[in-house]
C-alpha cells in the first residue's frame, strides 16, 4: 500500500495542550499515538494502520458505553443524549438517535445512562480510585506533543488525567471498562489490548513533556459494566513494561520508515510458509509419526 501523510497546516505545536478537543487531537495524522503504535504491530499491519487513520471508523455500542463513563467519571467528553424510546426500530427514535450524532453526543437508552451513571457513583466511593481522580488535583483530556529523539517523528499522548503538577512520583491514572475486571481476565488483556506498550508510553511521553521524574507510572483505572461496577486499580509490571517499550520502539521505527517512503505494507508481497501450532504439531506427531 502506497500513501503519503499529508501535512496538516493546523498540526499542534510541541509541548502541553489542555484544551485540545479530541477531534483536534486526532486529526494530526503526521504524529503517532500509542494506540496507533499498537496497531503498526503484528496481528495488524502498517496497511490496516493507514487506512485506519484515513477512514476513520463508525461508533459502536462498547465505543459508546466507554465515552460515556468517560464522560461521567473524568467530566469531560461528548454529551449524552438520552433517547427516551425503548426500541429504536421506529423512524422517530432513528431520527432523535442520528440527530445527537450528527451534533457530536453519544445517544443512550435511560437503562445506559442509569448503568454510566451508576458507574461513576461507585468510582467516587472507591478510596484509590477516587483520590486518583481527584478534580482538586488533576485535571482530564490533557494532549501532549513531542518529537522523538531517535527517528525525529512527532509522536502523541492524550491522558485520560493529568495530576497537577506536584513533589513526589507523577501517578497517571487510564480509565477503562470492560465486562470483567478480574485479575486473571485483565492478565490477558494487558496482551490482548497492548496495555504494558500503553503504561511504557505514557510514562515516557511524562518525562518528554517534563511533567515528572524517570519514576513516573501509569496505572488502569478498570470497572465493570455491571452492578455493582466494581473497579480494579491495576499496575503492569516492570519487565512487562520494558517489552512493550522494545514493541513500541519497533512501531516508532516503522512508523518512520513508512513516512520516509510512503509505503505501508499488508502482509507481503511472497508466500508465507506457516507450520502448525506448536501445540498441534507436537500432538499429531505423537498420533501420527
Amino acid at each position: 500500500m502506497t500513501s503519503t501523510i499529508e501535512p496538516v497546516a493546523t498540526a499542534p505545536e510541541l509541548g502541553i495542550h489542555p484544551d485540545l478537543s479530541n477531534a483536534d487531537y486526532h486529526a494530526d495524522k503526521t504524529s503517532l499515538s500509542s494506540s496507533g503504535a499498537r496497531k503498526l504491530l503484528p496481528p495488524s499491519t502498517p496497511a490496516a494502520f493507514r487506512y485506519e487513520q484515513d477512514h476513520p471508523q463508525p461508533a459502536t455500542k462498547t465505543f459508546d458505553y466507554g465515552n460515556a463513563a468517560h464522560k461521567l467519571v473524568l467530566g469531560n467528553g461528548p454529551e449524552l443524549a438520552l433517547i427516551e424510546h425503548d426500541t429504536w426500530t421506529t423512524k422517530a427514535a432513528k431520527a432523535k438517535v442520528t440527530e445527537a450524532r450528527e451534533r457530536g453526543a453519544i445517544p443512550l437508552k435511560q437503562h445506559e445512562m442509569d448503568m454510566v451513571t451508576a458507574m461513576a457513583a461507585a468510582i467516587q466511593k472507591h478510596p484509590l480510585a477516587a483520590a486518583l481522580l481527584d478534580p482538586a488535583y488533576g485535571a482530564p483530556e490533557q494532549s501532549g506533543f513531542w518529537l522523538d529523539g531517535p527517528t525525529g517523528i512527532r509522536r502523541r499522548v492524550r491522558f485520560d488525567w493529568l495530576p497537577s503538577a506536584q513533589s513526589g512520583r507523577l501517578v497517571i491514572p487510564d480509565y477503562k471498562t470492560a465486562a470483567d475486571a478480574s485479575n486473571r481476565v485483565m492478565q490477558k488483556e494487558i496482551e490482548k489490548y497492548g496495555y504494558n506498550q500503553q503504561a511504557d508510553w505514557y510514562e515516557e511521553a511524562a518525562r518528554a513533556l517534563g511533567l515528572g521524574g524517570d519514576d513516573a507510572e501509569l496505572l488502569l483505572i478498570v470497572q465493570e459494566k455491571k452492578a455493582p461496577y466494581l473497579i480494579n486499580v491495576i499496575g503492569i509490571e516492570f519487565g512487562s513494561r520494558i517489552i512493550g517499550g522494545a514493541k513500541n520502539r519497533t512501531a516508532i521505527n516503522t512508523f518512520a520508515e513508512c513516512t520516509a517512503t510512503g509505503i505501508w505494507p499488508g502482509y507481503g508481497d511472497e508466500p508465507n510458509y506457516l507450520a502448525l501450532p506448536g501445540y498441534a504439531e507436537n500432538r499429531d506427531k505423537e498420533i501420527y509419526l
